[in-house]
């Protein structure tokens, strides 16, 4: 047998580290708790916040593959995650009769479309240096965003497209309780997104610590070294972009599922596209599960802050500047996010990992 290489050997060895250490305990443990809670806590606030937490995970992921490990600013992502939520959301509501089928046929042409655009934007932009490729993948951004606002024919506009699911997916599918808990369509429909999200999340984190995702990390870090070494840069990074793209888009289809309702605004929006580049940021570039964090971290701060508002009523009902106080929700988070980034420069994930490999490093000195 031959022997291995060093850095075959080092693989290896990375490889059962990744099986045995605390992060894959908690990966387990987390996964275990998105399967558990929607059975033991049988709200729909919880379990909507649960889905878009999941959904927005894998988007975010999708972004910092392009972002954090093949270092280009886009501020076109949205509209990747609206191709998918508008194919699904059209086709079904353009069918008269949605059948299972749409969904797979949505996808694929998703798929098309995440693909044909992310080649053009690669093409005409990665070429040039500068700010190019970002403020390409803004023009196009703005310009699907104008075309799904003026379209009504076709997108309903700012109306938006209401649309059901078929089969186990409808929300009217009922097959009886179990343990209590009802299984009906938005549960299936939950799950179905729980399993395809961690599909997805997996081929992510694949690809990145794939031959293809190292070469990716030469070329973010040092590009003259990466073309010196006679790595095609051009093609890496158009391959990473495509698959980038695809995979929001991917995440654009478990969104509509969830919601049953599109629109230009919630799909394609430039807010959109500034909450996913803030939930990179909180959670970690080039970490991919930073995602979870920033996720969690923006979906639950915009779910229960307006909440203040309540508690103010309910504990100072007379004090009205508690409750003025408490109507500043946005002005709270706000300041969360500047004391995140001010506490954890690279982020959640980044920031951690960082004190890890110095404490490490700090021991191999003493020893």
């Amino acid at each position: 047998m031959a022997e291995l290489t060093p850095v075959q050997a080092e693989r290896s060895r990375e490889q059962r580290a990744r099986f045995a250490g605390p992060a894959f305990l908690a990966q387990v443990l987390l996964l275990l708790a998105l399967i558990v809670i929607p059975l033991l806590i049988p709200s729909f606030r919880v379990l909507d916040v649960l889905a878009k937490i999941i959904i927005l995970t894998v988007a975010v992921a999708s972004y910092d593959l392009i972002l954090g490990y093949t270092g280009q600013l886009s501020l076109g992502h949205a509209m990747f995650f609206g191709f998918g939520a508008y194919s699904l959301a059209l086709v079904t509501y353009h069918s008269g009769s949605p059948q299972l089928y749409h969904i797979p046929v949505a996808a694929g042409i998703a798929i098309a479309l995440s693909v044909v655009s992310a080649l053009v934007i690669a093409f005409f932009s990665l070429r040039v240096k500068a700010i190019f490729f970002a403020m390409m993948t803004l023009a196009l951004a703005e310009f699907a965003h104008i075309l799904a606002v003026q379209w009504y024919d076709l997108t309903l506009a700012a109306d938006g497209v209401s649309f059901k699911l078929p089969g186990i997916f409808s929300v009217g599918w009922s097959a009886g309780k179990f343990l209590g808990v009802e299984l009906n369509g938005r549960l299936v429909t939950y799950y179905f997104i729980l399993i395809s999200s961690v599909l997805l999340f997996a081929g992510l984190l694949r690809f990145v610590r794939s031959p293809v995702g190292r070469v990716l990390k030469s070329i973010r870090d040092n590009r003259q070294r990466a073309v010196a070494l006679g790595f095609r840069t051009f093609r890496y990074e158009t391959f990473s972009i495509v698959f980038g793209s695809t995979v929001a888009s991917l995440a654009g289809i478990l969104f509509a599922m969830w919601l049953r309702y599109v629109n230009p605004d919630s799909v394609m929006s430039l807010a959109l596209m500034l909450n996913i580049l803030l939930m990179v940021i909180i959670g970690g570039l080039g970490t991919m599960y930073g995602a979870i964090i920033g996720a969690a971290f923006l979906q639950i701060a915009e779910t229960w802050l307006p909440d203040l508002q309540k508690l103010a009523v309910a504990f100072f009902p007379t004090n009205e500047i508690a409750q003025r106080l408490a109507e500043r929700w946005i002005l709270y988070f706000g300041i969360m996010f500047v004391l995140v980034v001010y506490f954890f420069p690279r982020g959640f994930v980044g920031t951690a990992r960082q004190l890890v490999k110095r404490h490490k490093t700090a021991k191999k000195g003493i020893a």
